[in-house]
């Protein structure tokens, strides 16, 4: 299925559940449709429209990090074969021919992949497929062909013939062959799936096909329209925050912030005391990528930030980070390009680390600024000052950057930044527009894939993560289940764990192709972060007892009570139980479908089980 929602012009979506094509962008955040049955118009905002209804309910994709090396392999190598072919304006006939023959492949093949990938947008579409045609005849398939030929041969031409002529076509083309022809209505609604910057440049030609559909290039190489180059930085903030329950000061914030080059306009950011991680990356990410007035509506933010959509490229920070096979598959898998800055080439992400001097700078007026060095900062006393709790300054920044940053005019556009994305979305009289980018369908699917994973076999006690038990019910298929491949081992699962809350665990049920949340097998126990967890293991060793998951909590609760007690003492202390609030505030992804918790008449054995070696690190 797709992964997002096209926002074209003559797309059809759904609204409250009624169907409507889109009639006019009318700007950044509102579109107008059109119900085809009335002829009515209705104004409406692009975050309410959802995919049309006679799509199917959605069904989880294939797990990314189960899909097999040799078969993710086999799907990238188609890709690069079709790849300079894929919504190519003015791509004809001969240039797939040149494709096939340069790669030793049909032609067919290679409209095929083409189909597969310009209709859903997943690089998943190109994976080598089990047959499942079970049903459909011979006669069925040359029928289909028919109708692909007629479309291709009587519609898409210059002549601009009407859909009479390709339904007659391939009425004489099925009796011809002694096949029973199909229905007028499945030829027609064959030609109104056409892709509409197709038909434009079949039927009027490449230039108005592009002066409609395709964006201008610009400038700056590579960043040629918005969301064609998008950088991720991290830095840490030169501003002291305040805990929400003493107001004393507890350390400075780390911020993930993602950008814009051709608009320089922030996408997306993360703001927490946690140091720079795949975690942090991925909600930056996810944020980037997803609409964002809910969001400011819940910070209580006026203004608008109407910016999503999936980046074409990706620069990122050549570190550990970023290596993870987890980020570099999501990132494959939604058909974003992800590129390390290389090292000793600071000036690769100027652009990013610009926006974060500029934001560095309005930091310094708050209260509570380190400033930029000693000379600068004086005797101002940062801590004494320090008046900003986290949840306020992330407050502050979101206002900044959409009442102030993103409108102020950029030295080298020579306007605000909104304006430039704005000019680059919908165009104007100097430059055609891209249009609108696709809205992801299954947010909580790309929060998700943006996650951490490990792989883990479910035994009778449930699954172990870190001497951590994990069970629901949801999981007594899957006891002691083997590997469909290798009947001398037992079958691993795929597993995803928020590190800012390890209470739960997202499981994928491989037959489901669904996540389900399962709990802690002992629910008595408080929800903790990885970070809580490692400082718990660490006081275990230290100690020299046995570590299991009782000793664990132990240490747990002794940590608690400490920092109870130094509370009014130091900062340390204040910064760790004010990063265990905003972890148990943080909003989690949602697994479809809901699971309740229940609790579990297995007893946990007494053997110590190590846990299988990691396939992706925790960060």
């Amino acid at each position: 299925m797709n992964k997002s929602l096209s926002l074209e012009l003559g797309k059809k979506v759904s609204r409250e559940g009624k169907n409507y094509r889109i009639a006019e962008v009318f700007n950044l955040s509102k579109v107008v449709l059109v119900d085809e049955s009335t002829g009515e118009t209705l104004e409406t905002k692009a975050e309410s429209l959802q995919p049309p209804l006679e799509v199917e309910p959605r069904k989880c994709d294939e797990e990314l990090m189960l899909i097999s090396e040799e078969a993710w392999q086999v799907a990238n190598k188609r890709y690069k074969i079709i790849k300079p072919l894929v919504n190519k304006g003015g791509r004809t006939r001969n240039h797939v021919i040149e494709r096939a023959q340069a790669h030793d492949l049909h032609v067919n093949t290679v409209y095929l992949w083409l189909r597969l990938y310009e209709d859903s947008g997943l690089l998943t579409s190109l994976l080598p497929k089990t047959r499942s045609d079970k049903g459909a005849t011979k006669g069925d398939q040359i029928v289909e062909e028919i109708i692909k030929e007629a479309i291709a041969t009587e519609y898409l031409t210059k002549q601009k013939k009407i859909v009479r002529k390709v339904i007659d076509a391939v009425k004489a083309q099925c009796l011809k062959r002694g096949l029973t022809p199909p229905h007028d209505n499945t030829v027609r609604n064959r030609v109104k799936a056409l892709p509409l910057e197709l038909v434009s440049r079949k039927r009027h030609g490449r230039k108005k096909s592009d002066n409609d559909f395709k964006p201008i290039e610009g400038k700056f190489p590579g960043a040629d329209w918005p969301l064609a180059v998008v950088q991720i930085d991290h830095t840490k903030l030169d501003i002291i925050l305040v805990d929400d329950h003493y107001r004393a000061p507890i350390g400075r914030p780390w911020i993930t912030l993602s950008f814009d080059v051709f608009s320089r306009l922030v996408t997306g950011f993360y703001i927490s005391f946690d140091p720079p991680s795949a975690m942090t990356t991925g909600l930056c990410l996810a944020h980037s990528i997803l609409p964002k007035e809910r969001w400011l509506a819940k910070l209580g933010v006026s203004g608008e930030w109407p910016v999503w959509g999936l980046p074409d490229k990706i620069h990122a920070d050549n570190a550990k980070e970023f290596r993870g096979n987890m980020l570099k598959r999501a990132c494959s898998q939604y058909s974003m390009d992800l590129e390390w800055r290389p090292v000793a080439r600071p000036n690769y992400g100027a652009h990013v680390e610009r926006a974060l001097g500029t934001l560095s700078k309005e930091v310094h007026a708050l209260p509570g600024s380190t400033f930029a060095n000693p000379k600068e900062k004086g005797d101002y006393d940062s801590e004494k000052a320090a008046a900003l709790t986290l949840s306020e300054f992330e407050k502050w920044l979101a206002d900044y950057i959409v009442n102030v940053y993103h409108q102020k005019k950029h030295s080298m556009l020579g306007m605000a930044p909104l304006a430039r994305y704005k000019q680059g979305i919908l165009g104007d009289s100097e430059m055609p527009g891209r249009g609108l980018p696709a809205k992801i369908i299954d947010e909580e699917k790309l929060k998700l894939d943006l996650m951490p994973f490990e792989m883990r076999t479910v035994q009778d006690y449930g699954i172990v993560i870190d001497k951590i038990y994990y069970y629901h019910d949801v999981l007594r298929p899957w006891i002691n289940a083997i590997d469909p491949q290798d009947a001398k081992r037992k079958r691993k699962f795929m597993v995803r764990r928020d590190p800012r809350d390890i209470s739960l665990i997202w499981f994928f049920d491989p037959e489901l192709k669904s996540y389900y949340q399962i709990p802690y097998r002992d629910t008595s126990h408080p929800a903790i972060s990885i970070w809580e967890l490692r400082e718990a293991l660490k006081r275990v060793e230290e100690s020299g007892g046995k570590i299991n998951e009782h000793t664990i909590f132990e240490a747990y609760e002794r940590m608690r009570e400490l920092e109870q007690e130094a509370v009014n003492k130091t900062k340390a202390a204040k910064r760790s139980r004010q990063r265990r609030k905003n972890h148990t505030q943080a909003e989690k992804p949602n697994p479809m479908p809901a699971i309740q918790e229940q609790p579990s008449e297995l007893a946990v054995p007494t053997l110590d089980i190590e846990p299988f070696d990691d396939m992706d690190e925790w960060s």
